[in-house]
């Protein structure tokens, strides 16, 4: 071969070899500068997520104190209105109640009558039963019972043939009251001159009177819907 053509042939290979670094040189430039944009668009937007992401966590916390506040409020207020709620239906007389007390126990007497008196004298009767009730309620009496009857604001007390109605259920003799307060007043109060132990004493009435440190009264179980009596509407303020 000539020398002129092998250095024709030189400069060629030259020439293709640096082409072709250029070009690898290139595509490298091309292939890194390709991954680094997108990692800090990448980057960039994860700082954003990031950024948001705590935003959302302080909204969240205070979200959570304020519901945390609402909830204890809440709570402040149905515990008050379950309490008003109990003391309401132990008033009422809903509620099983026991405490110390007093249990008197009333029956007909033995007695026969003689001519001329009265024979309805020597038995027990609604009014003695209703006198019994109120004299105890006054000298502080919290709970009582006839027979085993709540005596509350809907009871009643009244004669029904030759037995007593007592929250429309008739009751006869012995007669059982219990009432839960304080013993030594409830029995001081009943026992008073004149009061109504001692006026059905003096027909024979059979009296017994027993304290007790703990009586255990049943709830009302009547009827308690009302037809026409409703709770007075608050008057809108001026």
């Amino acid at each position: 071969m000539k020398r002129g053509a092998q250095i024709w042939i030189t400069l060629i290979c030259i020439l293709l070899g640096v082409i072709l670094t250029a070009q690898i040189r290139t595509q490298a430039s091309l292939r890194n500068d390709i991954p680094t944009k997108r990692i800090e668009e990448m980057a960039s937007l994860l700082k954003q997520a990031e950024s948001e992401r705590d935003a959302l966590r302080t909204q969240v916390k205070k979200l959570t104190a304020q519901l945390d506040e609402v909830m204890s409020k809440e709570n402040s207020v149905t515990a008050g209105m379950q309490e008003e709620l109990k003391r309401a239906r132990l008033i009422a007389g809903l509620t099983p109640v026991e405490g110390p007390g007093l249990v008197v126990t009333l029956n007909d007497s033995t007695r026969v009558a003689q001519p001329g008196q009265d024979p309805n004298l020597f038995l027990i009767h609604d009014e003695d039963l209703l006198k019994l009730v109120n004299e105890l309620k006054a000298a502080g009496a919290e709970a009582i019972t006839v027979n085993g009857q709540r005596i509350v604001a809907l009871s009643e007390i009244r004669c029904a043939g030759p037995t007593i109605s007592v929250n429309n259920t008739r009751i006869a003799p012995p007669y059982v009251v219990e009432a839960i307060g304080d013993p030594d007043s409830l029995e001081t109060a009943i026992k008073m001159r004149g009061g109504i132990l001692e006026t059905v004493q003096f027909w024979g009435i059979q009296v017994q009177i027993e304290k007790k440190d703990k009586l255990t009264l049943p709830a009302y179980v009547g009827g308690e819907k009302f037809r026409f009596a409703r709770p007075v509407e608050k008057e809108a303020q001026p």
